[in-house]
């Protein structure tokens, strides 16, 4: 593995004392920087995810760029479900179809784990050529959806704010639902595996929609295929665990084997240090703040750090990054992290 210059997030993540927290931003590569727009305009979606060169190029940008602690692979979480042999396609401004979705056994037969690593060659190729790209500037971030938030989409076949056509599919076939959510968990381990295999040097789990889900719900259908996902994973590489709207989870998510822990704006620095007391915690800035003016989101930023102190923590917004925020904004808040005293 090629030594990192800057392993300032690894050392977090291993709970090693450091000068000043890391920070990365969650959905950097793209979106609010106008160069990836560009890309956009040119190529499709999957087209930019599963061409290496473009991949490599799009992760690297906003190392370049903003000059941040980490950078995370450019890809989509719904390349798990296309991989086990779903259809899913993505509209700009639309967002994902699948238009076969799960809604019987004989929708879950058709699933397959033995085309993972041959389908998603090019990803793993985008990996090794972002590797080279970063010439070992910064570590690089490989993710998936967690069992749960995959299973949304693929029974729902589109987004949605509910999810109760999964819901109702996890009540109506309960032992389906469970053996699926198991099923997408081996496929997501298969998956991390291959990532890591070549090249990444963490991976982070994102529950996008475990927040949707009740306490009882998500120790039913969220929790257990992530605790076997993260125990599977952390012997090769650091975990991160992001739940989103979740918060009443996260001392059991601080009990699996993972490195660090996601946290969003709706919890206050000093009950999540309360509930994560293994783990590094990695959050939580409102998106929306980076809205605000220079001095504001300096203020706001200092504010967050100086809450979460510099051990066993790492700086980034509690959710992804809004696609027109200026990246001058950006700048400031990377910027203020990494002056931080």
């Amino acid at each position: 593995m090629t030594n990192i210059k800057n392993d300032l997030f690894l050392k977090a993540l291993r709970g090693e004392t450091v000068s000043r927290p890391p920070v990365w931003i969650m959905r950097q590569a793209g979106r609010y920087l106008p160069d990836y727009r560009k890309l956009r305009d040119k190529y499709g979606f999957f087209e930019r995810c599963f061409t290496p060169s473009l991949c490599a190029e799009i992760t690297v940008m906003p190392i370049d760029q903003v000059d941040t602690d980490a950078a995370i692979l450019f890809s989509d979480i719904l390349v798990v479900p296309m991989a086990m042999g779903m259809e899913v396609t993505i509209e700009d401004g639309k967002g994902p179809r699948l238009p076969n979705p799960i809604r019987s056994k004989t929708d879950v037969g058709k699933l397959t784990l033995n085309q993972i690593q041959e389908k998603l060659t090019p990803v793993f190729e985008g990996i090794r050529a972002t590797k080279s790209a970063l010439g070992g500037r910064v570590p690089l971030i490989g993710f998936s959806g967690t069992p749960w938030t995959l299973l949304c989409y693929m029974v729902d076949g589109k987004g949605s704010k509910d999810f109760s056509v999964t819901k109702s599919f996890c009540y109506r076939e309960p032992a389906l639902a469970l053996q699926t959510l198991d099923l997408i968990a081996d496929a997501v381990v298969i998956y991390l595996k291959e990532k890591i295999k070549a090249g990444v040097d963490a991976v982070q789990l994102f529950d996008s929609w475990g927040g949707i889900l009740s306490h009882e719900q998500y120790f039913s259908w969220s929790y257990p295929f992530i605790k076997k996902i993260t125990e599977a994973i952390a012997p090769f590489a650091p975990v991160i665990i992001y739940t989103k709207g979740a918060n009443f989870a996260l001392k059991e998510l601080d009990a699996t084997a993972a490195s660090g822990i996601g946290i969003d704006w709706t919890i206050q620095p000093v009950a999540a240090r309360g509930l994560v007391t293994r783990a590094a915690l990695q959050g939580n800035i409102d998106p929306t703040i980076l809205y605000a003016p220079a001095n504001v989101i300096k203020y706001k930023t200092k504010e967050m750090l100086a809450a979460f102190g510099t051990n066993k923590y790492i700086a980034n917004l509690g959710h992804g990054i809004l696609p027109d925020i200026s990246v001058d904004s950006v700048k400031v808040f990377i910027e203020t992290v990494k002056t931080y005293e």
